[in-house]
């Protein structure tokens, strides 16, 4: 092969989900880009859960998509059943969770990629990073190499190795080198970037077995039904896309005593408590056998029986993951109601896999000592599909744009969770899987998923991942907000127009006139029931409609947390010289100058948020930046 076949600008490695929203933002925005993935019959494979979405993640789909992000769509278009999580709660907790078709998920976003100008999609494995030095002395990406020896010189190389890298699984006391569903594992790349100087870490997750379905008696189980009313997660599709879908029902069973004594009896076996796994497993995700040590005072466990798709006889027992012997797993499994007679598919496994301390990176999710390498989804030490593809995003994003040689986007905390995330991770770094979660937030009750168009889709029209159309689009969707909005500010009723409706409600009697909003600020009373007291309302699109309702009835405790981002952001816009030397700068802490030089931060706003550096610390950077 000649050599200039073998070039490219930028190099996205591991087609999972953070690889492929990574490759597609580069390519989109008119960079040469090649995906490499380790199997083509595994690109957007979903070893895990058939889901997409769930508490928090639901959010950052819906920000995903509001940037010019695929999932969402796609995820959409494959949707067997669908579900808002926390409806009992505010708007602000509230996240879609779908179960999705995993089969067609793959060949739909395999479709996508394959179809995507200025991309090429190639079966390799990469098993070396190549380094230059520049001009200033700095070294930088010059390209990968693969396992067959050809040699891509490139800009820009994105890391999305997933759960792949030196990867092992462990079954019992039984365990061998492969990658997640039985796939070969990455060799060599982890020793080319510890020889690049990157740090990696130890981190391991795990899933359940994969039960017949025929071999189930779901007239026992507890029957999990979808939601009646679904928007998508993409502006891209018709609210309208759901309205005649047959919703796939899931099912829920729980542990009980003899489960619990079968596990107990042999957790000695698993794989976690033998001693066998050393990586750091997820806190919020936990094998079954891991929750029983955790709770030892519960008397059962909740399980989801969830469909892996609607043409394979798969089916997903979530929160039942293990490493414990297979002859275990049937043990435990026979032991729930309904499975007395259930067969085994797939058999759950925990994995071993290596990936990076995401210190070394800064907010665009490139590392700061080799100039053009980028790290994205469980690669950085995160755990699920909308992590992964949220970071993909944004480290695709950042390489075509230092490709084209333009200022890299950075999300702020304040306005997404896609930031909030990525600043945990570069700032706090992570001592086990990452998951996100609304109460990671500080400003939770801005960053709802109903506004995540209004609060990124001007970003992403910015980066060019969103077209004029779709911009317009977004622009008339913001505009009837607006006026929706107004015209409820501004509608008023006397005592006697209203009171009737609020005391078919139970609600207390005005004794003066009140707008619509102020009538929509009540926590019983809702947008859809105002309609019997307001004749004059526009038709709108139930998404309108929502944030309508969303915004009013926030709108003082979000004004007040609006002043606290703004009080914040002027921290965030004073910036830390790049060559500061912190063990130099008198009355700073011993431990704050080590932290400060570890994680480098790019303004005071990021070193207030690292672990270690109290108010005392901010206060000597402040005076002494105002001395320079």
């Amino acid at each position: 092969m000649s050599f200039e076949i073998c070039k490219t600008q930028v190099a996205v490695i591991g087609a999972g989900h953070a690889g492929i929203e990574a490759a597609l933002a580069s390519a989109r925005l008119g960079v040469d880009t090649v995906l490499f993935t380790l199997s083509l019959d595994a690109l957007a494979n979903m070893p895990c859960n058939p889901s997409i979405g769930g508490t928090a993640k639901g959010h950052l789909v819906y920000e995903i998509d509001a940037l010019g992000g695929e999932m969402g769509r796609v995820a959409d278009l494959v949707t067997l059943q669908s579900r808002t999580l926390n409806t009992g709660k505010g708007a602000a907790v509230q996240s879609k969770r779908v179960q999705a078709d995993r089969k067609k998920y793959q060949r739909l976003m395999k479709e996508t990629v394959e179809n995507a100008p200025n991309l090429r999609l190639i079966q390799a494995e990469i098993v070396e990073l190549r380094t230059a030095i520049d001009e200033n002395g700095k070294k930088k990406v010059s390209g990968v190499v693969t396992r067959l020896g050809e040699c891509w010189s490139c800009a820009c190389v994105v890391v999305a190795t997933g759960t792949y890298l030196d990867s092992a699984i462990f079954v019992g006391d039984v365990s061998y080198e492969a990658g997640p569903d039985g796939l070969l594992p990455a060799k060599g790349l982890s020793a080319s970037l510890r020889d690049a100087g990157i740090r990696l870490l130890r981190f391991k997750t795990g899933t359940p077995a994969r039960v017949k379905r025929q071999t189930i008696d779901f007239s026992v189980l507890e029957e999990q039904p979808g939601e009646e009313t679904i928007l998508p997660y993409s502006s891209q599709n018709a609210e309208q896309m759901f309205d005649d879908m047959q919703q796939v029902p899931c099912h829920i069973v729980y542990t009980n005593a003899e489960t619990h004594r079968i596990i107990r009896q042999n957790i000695t076996r698993s794989a976690m408590y033998s001693g066998k796994i050393h990586g750091t497993g997820p806190r919020y995700c936990p094998s079954i056998e891991d929750k029983l040590v955790r709770f030892a005072d519960k008397e059962r466990h909740q399980l989801f029986v969830e469909p892996m798709g609607e043409d394979t006889a798969e089916m997903y027992i979530q929160g039942f993951s293990t490493s414990l012997p297979t002859d275990v797993q049937y043990k435990m499994l026979h032991s729930l109601p309904g499975f007395e007679k259930a067969e085994i598919m797939r058999y759950a496994y925990a994995i071993e896999y290596d990936c990076a301390d995401p210190t070394q990176m800064d907010a665009t999710l490139e590392f700061k000592s080799v100039k053009g390498l980028f790290g994205a989804g469980q690669f950085n030490g995160t755990s699920g599909y909308e992590e992964a593809a949220a970071q993909g995003l944004v480290a695709g994003i950042n390489a075509a744009r230092s490709v084209l040689q333009k200022l890299p986007i950075i999300l702020e905390r304040s306005g997404s969770y896609i930031g909030t995330l990525i600043d945990d991770l570069v700032t706090k770094g992570t001592n086990e899987p990452y998951r996100m979660m609304t109460s990671r937030s500080e400003y939770r009750l801005l960053l709802r998923q109903d506004n995540a168009d209004l609060r990124l889709t001007p970003i992403g029209y910015e980066a060019g991942l969103i077209g004029e159309k779709r911009y317009q689009a977004f622009l008339a969707k913001k505009a009837l907000e607006d006026a929706e909005i107004e015209r409820l500010e501004h509608t008023h009723l006397s005592p006697s127009q209203a009171n009737p409706f609020l005391i078919s409600i139970g609600e207390s009697e005005l004794k003066s006139g009140a707008s619509l909003a102020d009538l929509l600020r009540r926590p019983p009373v809702t947008y859809a029931q105002l309609a019997q007291i307001d004749p004059e309302r526009p038709v709108l699109p139930r998404a309108v409609a929502l944030t309508v309702e969303v915004n009013i009835k926030y709108a003082g405790y979000a004004n007040r947390q609006l002043s606290e981002v703004e009080r914040r952001r002027k921290l965030d816009m004073k910036l830390l010289p790049a060559d500061i030397d912190y063990k130099q700068i008198r009355g700073l802490r011993i431990e704050a100058a080590q932290k400060l030089s570890q994680i480098q931060p790019r303004t005071i706003g990021q070193a207030s948020r690292i672990s270690g550096v109290n108010p005392a610390d901010i206060s000597v950077l402040l005076i002494y930046l105002g001395m320079k």
